[in-house]
């Protein structure tokens, strides 16, 4: 799943998590074989690693999100993307949260299976009538349900909603029974990392799994993300609020762009939501389809030029980074307008960035815990 973006600028990210997590990621996301990665430790970092690469790429080309959502473990990486929480954390998080997960796993063996060709609550009564520990896990789309459990109950309630009228029933390939209350000893575990990780508003909305609703503040994280472990992903009701979002200062945002391995979700948005224009990016070779989209969108094209670029005029300048690594910013360049030549604004890495100009700030263009690269703004200042 990584060897295509290996000679692509964005693969310097895969070095950055597999320092973060201390764990080869290169080596995951490029040799492993189908039995490794459906282990749960290993299939959650190389998929929120890949899924970062490939956001990475789509912003070096100046493409940038207005509303974000992940399905499960995705949501760590839709975080990121709405400046809620920093690289490095959120690695770590999900580091964290696969191993809780694993152990949950190998303490109480269970499976999930999608079944298609009936509704959700079709499914739910299935499960019901199986009279075990099984329980719907995903709301993917009106056509597709997940379930989860125990294997025998989970067996008794495949063979239910079949009598029930569903199409097919089919396994998952992971390692345990997902959002269902036998991941409460990973919730209990991944509780203790959230409690130490920094969390900030977000920039843009993120909708969330467990309600399917818009959020932005930085306290709703750490709740929200525990919360998910035991709890069913509802994406079809995320993908139908997005969709009741696209209309934002007269300009409608027709554009869903699934990033990260498969394309499964460009699938169950397009089932969801016909009318809106999906693409999946996976491999470089799909971001000239991703450009092509945005430029052939005539609205969203307008609203990018207008909003998502800075004209620069003769007096403004910017503040770029020496090199690549995680920014951080200074205490002294928080909160003022007013910079001299020389005042830290913050950290890449060990580096210090240091504004070459004088004059008064407009904004910060990088983000506490953001990885950034060689060359790319930090700081957006009208000089004096």
């Amino acid at each position: 799943m990584g060897r295509a973006w290996v000679d692509h600028p964005s693969w310097d990210v895969v070095v950055d998590a597999s320092h973060a997590s201390g764990r080869d990621l290169g080596r995951l996301l490029t040799e492993s074989d189908g039995a490794e990665l459906t282990e749960t430790r290993n299939a959650q970092l190389a998929t929120m690693t890949l899924s970062m690469v490939v956001l990475d790429a789509i912003e070096r080309l100046g493409i940038a999100p207005t509303t974000v959502a992940g399905h499960s473990v995705g949501e760590y990486t839709a975080l990121i993307a709405a400046g809620a929480l920093g690289f490095e954390d959120g690695i770590r998080l999900v580091s964290e949260r696969g191993e809780a997960m694993q152990a949950a796993a190998d303490f109480t063996a269970g499976g999930m299976r999608v079944v298609r060709g009936t509704d959700a609550d079709t499914v739910d009564i299935a499960c019901r009538l199986a009279d075990g520990d099984v329980w719907v896990a995903n709301h993917n789309s009106a056509d597709e349900t997940v379930i989860a459990g125990e294997i025998e109950a989970l067996s008794r309630a495949t063979n239910l909603a079949l009598a029930l009228g569903a199409r097919s029933a089919l396994p998952v390939e992971v390692g345990g029974a997902f959002h269902t209350p036998l991941m409460g000893p990973a919730r209990d575990r991944l509780r203790k990392a959230l409690a130490t990780t920094t969390f900030h508003p977000a920039e843009i909305p993120v909708v969330t799994n467990v309600d399917g609703r818009t959020h932005t503040a930085a306290a709703d994280w750490p709740v929200l993300l525990s919360a998910q472990l035991c709890n069913p992903v509802r994406w079809r009701q995320s993908l139908l609020r997005l969709g009741n979002l696209h209309e934002r200062g007269g300009t409608v945002e027709r554009l869903f762009v699934e990033i990260g391995p498969g394309g499964s979700l460009a699938a169950m948005i397009s089932q969801t939501l016909p009318s809106m224009t999906t693409v999946s990016v996976s491999r470089p070779a799909d971001l000239d389809r991703l450009v092509d989209s945005v430029a052939g969108d005539s609205a969203l094209h307008a609203f990018a030029a207008g909003h998502q670029g800075e004209h620069l005029y003769v007096s403004e300048r910017l503040v770029i980074s020496p090199g690549p690594g995680v920014f951080e910013p200074a205490a002294e360049a928080s909160g003022s307008a007013a910079i001299e030549v020389g005042t830290l604004l913050g950290h890449v890495g060990a580096e210090e960035v240091r504004s070459p100009f004088g004059g008064q700030m407009i904004g910060m263009l990088a983000q506490a815990g953001e990885r950034v690269q060689a060359g790319q703004p930090i700081a957006w200042l009208r000089a004096s």
